[in-house]
């Protein structure tokens, strides 16, 4: 989940360096990823109405399940 997040974030960007996944683990069943990019690229990622963000937390979160795992995403 973490490869496949920092994967599609750094297809978006236009400093991929930049792109920057954290994993916590919260229990067996809850993980949070934290997805920092470069300030000028935190518009990208979100997306208009935030259309882009929802898409990558769905993408992430259905590869979890797959894990029988719940997944968060954070853009910070």
């Amino acid at each position: 989940m973490k490869e496949l997040l920092q994967y599609l974030a750094t297809q978006l960007v236009e400093e991929p360096e930049a792109v920057e996944v954290k994993e916590i683990d919260e229990d067996r069943s809850t993980v949070i990823l934290e997805l920092r990019v470069a300030p000028k690229d935190m518009g990208k990622v979100i997306g208009k109405n935030g259309k882009i963000a929802q898409a990558l937390r769905t993408l992430v979160k259905a590869a979890g399940m797959r894990d029988g795992k719940r997944v968060t995403v954070e853009i910070l």
